[in-house]
Formats: structure tokens, sequence, C-alpha cells
């Protein structure tokens, strides 16, 4: 068996429908479109949510609570973590910059130190947040703790 023996299985493609090809297909005349009217016409589409009169899915569903415009994202670091990044790239200064080139975080993202797991190193970090339990952490080791 080649390339060029290659065939579909009996019965598993079908013809498409040739619609509007004159009166002796069937499908002539109105081509399936029906009589008259914007559905009819070249160039119709309706909106995606458009219901035929109903009221819309976006409309019909409750609405719960609100979007903070001011609220601030940031990507949480555990202390735990941080050990771990100090221990396998060497470090002794941690920063969103750092982090960013060893694929950490992304370069706009905001970093927030988070307290959980155990620091063994002494090392200096900077980050647009700390939890009190992180700070107290990296204090503790000797290190120091900056804000963006």
């Amino acid at each position: 068996m080649k390339l060029h023996n290659l065939k579909p299985a009996e019965g598993a493609v079908k013809k498409g429908k040739r619609v509007a090809r004159g009166q002796g297909s069937g499908r002539g005349g109105t081509a399936t479109r029906g009589h008259k009217g914007q559905k009819s016409r070249s160039g119709y589409s309706s909106k995606r949510s458009f219901e035929a009169g109903g009221i819309p899915m976006w409309k019909r569903t409750p609405k719960r609570g609100f979007k903070n415009i001011n609220r601030i994202e940031y990507t949480a670091i555990n202390v735990e973590r941080l050990q771990a990044i100090v221990d396998k790239y060497q470090l002794t200064t941690v920063n969103p910059q750092t982090l960013a080139e060893h694929g950490i975080v992304r370069k706009c993202e905001k970093v927030k130190i988070l307290g959980r797991g155990e620091l063994n190193s002494k090392i200096e970090v900077t980050a647009h947040a700390f939890s009190s339990s992180a700070k107290e952490a990296i204090v503790a080791k000797g290190g120091t703790a900056n804000l963006v």
C-alpha cells in the first residue's frame, strides 16, 4: 500500500449540497433560504447574543457581586519557594527582575512574598508586598525585606 492508493472507506465521504445551481438541482430558486426577508439576503448575519425577540441569556442570568477596578493583583511566592529559588540559582538578592529573568514570574507582574515554609539562608528580598510572617522569617535569618 502506497500513499497514492489510499482512499476513504466506502460511504465515508458525502458530496456537499450544491445550492443555487439551477432548478434541476432541486435547490434552485430560493436556494433553501425561504422567501424574502432579511435572512434570505446575502451578507446576513445576526449578533451572537441575538435570541429572536427572547430575552438574551446575559440578561436572564442573575448578576452577583462586583469587580473592584482598584484591586491590585499579586503573584504570590511563599518563603519555602523563595528558598528553593535561592538554592537552585545561588542568589543572595531576590527581586522581581531576577525572578522574571529565571522565568518564575512575568516581567510586568507584581510579587507578594508569603510566609509558608522555612527559610535557611540570609537573603535580601525586594518585592511589591510582604505578609507579616514572611517579613519576620526573612529578618530572623539576618536578611532584609525591601518594598519596591
